[in-house]
């Protein structure tokens, strides 16, 4: 059997197993901090918040915390600060000079970068521990719990909950150094798995006791998902490839060149990225009112109900306009023209330089524009979900950021298996082609 056989062939080989087992463990130790609970906090009484993020945004943040959030673990507050810091540095890379420079210094200004960005990470975290500590009192009381009162509860809670994010940043970054890799992403993916079996079961029991339709409706839904998470991989691995053909020369008594490749330019080169970075941006309102939406003006409370028109209106928007931003940031026509003058290479019909450049650009823009907007058609699908009655848990993995997430990381990960088996002159993990991940973009994290 090919499955057995691709398993053994990945043992034999000494890095791919110890990468694989060292990823294991990483995301054994993160799932066992999930559910170890602030000092002080009576796990038995967190009813209330667990009911709080059963819906609406705070159930996103409970999905990318791997259910931390609604535990009251000392990994509440997950890698979205982290995430949050990440985006703004990089908007800053636009805007300012300063930024700018270090962005070409190469690693020296890459490993500024990084040090900013978790200075950044602890700055955020210092004003959401308390935000959190006061939703988590209001929740407590509301059931007749008791919260632990005082400053030193406050100050010692926050510093365990900022080191707690910290430790989450510090697992990802090992894992990609030490693990198959994409470390961050792989720990937003294991949260949203988590909270996967339980939606599933929540949603079945829902369509027979609840006269929802039965067994049949069911099924229907896991037909619709499965057809939503094939159309993800499509968008993913979705390429146009522009034929480049690279001149004659002999050096020597060698002749090279004289060939025709193609150049690969992805319909969404900017992977979940638009969709993390609109997610964040989304998420600031629930941050603002200290994560209750509770006591809050209309204008916001509009830009808390992730199921509302103009949330999801707002958020589309954001999705293609940081869809054009980030496809910008990664992909440098003038870079790939000058890389193929430099090998003799040019695309049929185009003046080599100044003019490939251009016909880069304007191509990426066409495929862009397409790949944008379904990327936000399936960002918000979830919401569509819900309208036809699907429970919000079950709704998360219909699209949206969980979907893409485990589709993108899914496929990078197989891909990076499947790099290491074909470079030791094993079979592939297919037989019908290489796994497409998402090389020519970038990871999420």
């Amino acid at each position: 059997m090919k499955f057995i056989e691709t398993l053994k062939n990945i043992w034999k080989i000494e890095d791919l197993r110890s990468r694989l087992l060292t990823t294991i463990l990483f995301i054994l130790i993160y799932r066992f901090g999930s559910f170890i609970v602030l000092p002080g906090i009576n796990p038995e009484a967190l009813t209330a918040l667990k009911e709080q993020t059963s819906g609406g945004l705070l159930s996103l943040l409970d999905m990318f915390s791997g259910g931390a959030f609604s535990n009251a673990s000392i990994f509440a507050l997950g890698i979205m600060p982290y995430i949050s810091a990440s985006i703004v540095i990089q908007l800053l890379t636009i805007a300012i000079p300063y930024f700018q420079k270090m962005q070409r210094e190469g690693e020296s200004g890459r490993r500024k970068m990084n040090q900013l960005t978790r200075y950044l990470t602890v700055a955020i975290l210092l004003l959401q521990g308390p935000s959190y500590l006061v939703n988590l009192n209001v929740q407590m009381s509301q059931i007749g719990a008791s919260f632990p009162a005082g400053f030193w509860f406050a100050f010692s809670s926050t510093i365990i909950l900022c080191a707690g994010s910290m430790f989450v940043m510090w697992l990802g970054e090992r894992m990609t150094d030490k693990g198959i890799g994409n470390g961050i992403s792989m720990l937003i993916m294991i949260g949203i798995i988590a909270r996967f079996p339980s939606a599933i079961i929540q949603e079945f029991i829902s369509r027979l006791t609840d006269a929802g339709g039965g067994l049949v409706m069911f099924l229907a839904e896991l037909v619709v998902l499965l057809l939503v998470i094939a159309a993800s991989i499509l968008l993913v691995q979705g390429t146009r490839r522009i034929p480049v053909q690279y001149a004659k020369r002999v050096v020597g008594n060698k002749q090279y060149g004289g060939v025709r490749q193609f150049l690969p330019l992805k319909v969404n080169a900017a992977g979940v990225m638009p969709i993390i970075f609109a997610q964040a941006i989304m998420m600031v309102p629930i941050m603002l009112a200290g994560f209750n939406a509770e006591g809050v003006n209309n204008f916001m409370r509009v830009f808390m109900d992730n199921t509302g028109f103009w949330y999801n209106f707002v958020f589309a928007i954001l999705i293609i306009a940081f869809t054009y931003f980030y496809t910008a940031i990664t992909i440098n026509p003038t870079q790939i023209a000058e890389d193929m003058k430099r090998n003799n290479g040019f695309i049929p019909g185009i003046k080599p330089g100044k003019k490939t450049a251009e016909y880069i650009d304007e191509i990426m823009s066409r495929i862009t524009l397409p790949g944008s907007f379904f990327l936000a058609f399936v960002a918000i699908m979830p919401s569509f979900a819900s309208i036809f009655g699907i429970t919000s848990g079950f709704a998360q993995f219909y699209g949206g950021t969980s979907l893409l997430i485990l589709v993108g990381v899914v496929l990078d990960t197989l891909q990076q298996i499947e790099s290491h088996l074909l470079m030791r002159h094993y079979d592939g993990l297919l037989k019908s082609g290489r796994i497409k991940g998402r090389t020519g973009a970038v990871a999420a994290y």
